[in-house]
């Protein structure tokens, strides 16, 4: 696929003139934050030792992380708020020339709102491995040279330790709430069960408690994608010029994840069998609406993701069973003893309800809603990121609890 956008590149109805703006040009050959670009509202965590699983040990790791509202004299008030896969630290604001995506839960964090920062202290850190100013592959070696394929293997747990190294950082003994969707959900379940003491109230939206086997498979097939791009040069690409890293790849690693990201009725009633431009996808110009939507998408995620960081955090997301080195299942979330919204939405198809009904069924805390809450979206797994009222009262009753 053309990575300079065209007219018919995308539904017109999907995109702003500034959407249209920053898709002109060939993309870099890593769409990552380096040092030496716009730092926007990041701050960064003093540097850090980590032992990983595997026995290997991360020196001088770092985390980038944005916070809203202030952190009261006894550090009682703050808030954890981990991302997904492909999100970062920029949870709430406008796109800028630091952040080239608006917050992914704009309308739920800030004063007055769900999780209100004039009586909270709100905290999102971009995950060890990630792109976005925390360390990973696209970072910076001992030797001057990124890290790229040579980063080391990292687990959900490696990454949950991190968050608690932050923790120290900051002092913050006991959070007042830990919530995660998604991957981050998951980096909140370990946290909670290797930590109970020291998280107050857990949200978990739209994770499992452990990746199951149709779900590996899924992202076997994304992270093939990316390595048989001939551009991803076995994770050396760093040099390259622009448009000439793995892009087809990573945008087609996108594009597989997005289908499973929302519902078929949604992408079936907001498409249908309509054409994009009004030409005809029988001929050789010609493409469906849903296609022109999928390529707009991984166009954009090139544009502001790196390969072997999706890589590394795909991998990891592979590891999670909380349960791996425990007794059981039901002995590991048996640990969450504090109050605990579990949430998933009805017509998830990447991490459905039946993960979410273990993980209500062992945990040994208080459930808001006195069980599973479910959410019945069409938006498919990305319904805990659009259903921002529904979500929204169910964190404000949490973090009140």
């Amino acid at each position: 696929m053309d990575f300079q956008i065209s007219e018919d590149s995308a539904p017109s109805e999907f995109i702003s003139e500034e959407q249209r703006r920053q898709l002109v040009g060939r993309p870099p050959a890593s769409g990552g934050w380096i040092v030496g670009d716009p730092t926007g509202d990041r701050k960064f965590s003093e540097v850090f030792d980590l032992e990983l699983e595997s026995g290997e040990k991360l020196s001088g790791a770092k985390l980038a992380y944005e916070s809203w509202g202030e952190l009261n004299a006894d550090r009682s008030n703050a808030i954890l708020v981990l991302h997904a896969l492909t999100g970062d630290s920029h949870t709430v604001g406008n796109p800028s020339d630091g952040h080239p995506a608006a917050g992914w839960w704009n309308g739920l964090i800030g004063p007055g709102l769900y999780l209100d920062t004039d009586k909270y202290f709100v905290i999102t850190p971009n995950v060890l491995g990630g792109c976005q100013g925390s360390t990973g592959p696209s970072s910076l070696n001992k030797d001057g040279r990124e890290y790229g394929p040579s980063f080391p293997q990292l687990t959900i747990r490696d990454q949950a330790n991190a968050f608690v190294e932050l923790a120290k950082q900051f002092g913050i003994g006991v959070w007042h709430a830990v919530i995660g969707g998604s991957m981050a959900g998951m980096h909140a379940l370990e946290m909670a069960i290797e930590n109970p003491a020291s998280i107050a109230r857990l949200g978990i939206l739209a994770a499992p408690p452990f990746s199951t086997a149709d779900q590996v498979a899924l992202n076997t097939v994304q992270l093939e994608a990316i390595r048989s791009d001939s551009n991803f040069a076995a994770g050396w690409y760093y040099d390259a010029k622009p448009g000439f890293g793995p892009h087809k790849g990573l945008a087609l690693a996108r594009r597989m994840a997005l289908i499973n990201y929302r519902s078929p009725k949604e992408l079936n009633e907001r498409f249908g069998r309509s054409w994009q431009s009004q030409v005809s996808p029988l001929t050789e110009r010609g493409k469906f609406a849903v296609e022109s939507y999928l390529d707009f998408h991984g166009n954009k995620f090139v544009r502001r993701f790196d390969a072997n960081s999706y890589i590394t955090l795909v991998n990891a997301m592979n590891s999670h069973d909380v349960a791996r080195g425990r007794d059981s299942l039901a002995d590991a979330l048996g640990q969450i003893s504090c109050p605990t919204l579990v949430l998933g939405i009805t017509t998830d198809r990447l991490f459905p309800l039946e993960g979410q009904q273990l993980i209500a069924e062992y945990v040994s805390g208080e459930l808001i809603g006195g069980g599973l809450q479910v959410i019945d979206s069409e938006y498919g797994h990305d319904g805990f990121l659009i259903e921002i009222d529904a979500v929204g009262k169910l964190l404000a009753e949490l973090v009140a609890k």
